[in-house]
């Protein structure tokens, strides 16, 4: 192994450095521990963020790591029902009953909380990275969860429909344009287990986390159906425009899904311009049956003061 240059990761060992040898070279052993390789004197325990890859059985044993590894939540070092070292041999059989026994006992030391966290907590990373959410509205999500938690209103319901609604809850407090049909067609769940979910998650936490809900809008959703239909950026703003003029004289939004009318306005406004795209496309893209599309095309339309052609 390479040595690292000494004074670029050990600036903070200066005072024992001191009562080392005068020509100190200091590596990092298979074990983990920091050792000068002229004296043997040891400096202590190197503990690992991140792991290098392995492509190699060689490599592989070569940058074997067996020191603890710092983990955001839960115990720093959890033992497991294995029969095998860390190096692949196997246990003997009373040691192996040690480790069992240790392993049952730490069990027991952990809150149901804790448990709760070590199931959910993946699984809202994993959505995350699947729908490529910012970190800071992950954030929001994990604390919206553990709040759930500790409130103890996952007891008899599914984790899984608590973790997709309070992450659909963070993008609802940060008007992220992620519809809730995305985020549960990649989770795999029902749709109206997240519902119930989502419900209790506005009626009981986001109150006492003193954080507001907002309904999705039409707007940010008008660009992002734009852009996946691409359409030209001038037809996405004649269609914002669009919607802006139809709701000074008298659209209601309140009870239709904003999706609907989206769709609606940039159907409206392709047609104008000459950007030909049919109902079912646009339909597909968001998420909506045709006749919502003419239904809602019809409504907004009927409340515009426009050209003879709409």
């Amino acid at each position: 192994m390479t040595p690292p240059p000494y004074g670029s990761c050990f600036e903070d060992l200066d005072e024992k450095i001191q009562d080392c040898c005068g020509l100190p070279e200091i590596f990092i052993t298979d074990d983990g521990f920091r050792v000068c390789r002229n004296c043997g004197m040891v400096f202590g325990t190197e503990y690992v963020s991140t792991e290098r890859r392995a492509y190699t059985a060689d490599e592989v044993r070569a940058r074997r790591r067996t020191e603890p590894r710092w983990r955001s939540y839960g115990p720093r070092t959890v033992i497991g029902l294995t029969s095998t070292d860390s190096k692949g041999r196997q246990l003997a059989s009373r040691r192996a009953q040690l480790f069992n026994r240790l392993s049952k006992i730490q069990g027991s030391l952990i809150n149901s909380i804790e448990r709760n966290f070590w199931e959910s907590r993946p699984k809202l990373a994993s959505l995350c990275q699947k729908l490529q959410i910012p970190d800071f509205i992950q954030e929001s999500a994990w604390k919206i969860y553990s709040e759930v938690a500790k409130q103890k209103l996952t007891m008899g319901r599914s984790i899984e429909s608590f973790v997709t609604a309070s992450l659909y809850a963070a993008i609802r407090i940060h008007d992220f344009p992620r519809l809730l049909e995305e985020i549960v067609e990649i989770a795999m769940i029902p749709l109206r287990s997240v519902h119930r979910s989502l419900g209790l998650i506005v009626r009981k936490v986001l109150p006492k986390m003193n954080l507001h809900y907002h309904p999705i809008s039409p707007n940010p959703l008008i660009y992002r159906f734009g852009a996946e239909l691409e359409l030209s950026i001038t037809t996405q703003k004649f269609a914002f425009d669009l919607l802006k003029s139809a709701s000074k004289r008298g659209l209601r939004k309140m009870g239709k899904d904003p999706k609907g009318i989206a769709a609606a306005v940039l159907y409206l406004a392709a047609k104008h311009l000459g950007e030909r795209k049919t109902q079912t496309q646009i339909a597909n893209v968001a998420r909506i049956t045709e006749v919502t599309l003419r239904t809602r095309a019809k409504q907004i339309r009927g409340h515009l003061i426009m050209q003879s052609n709409f």
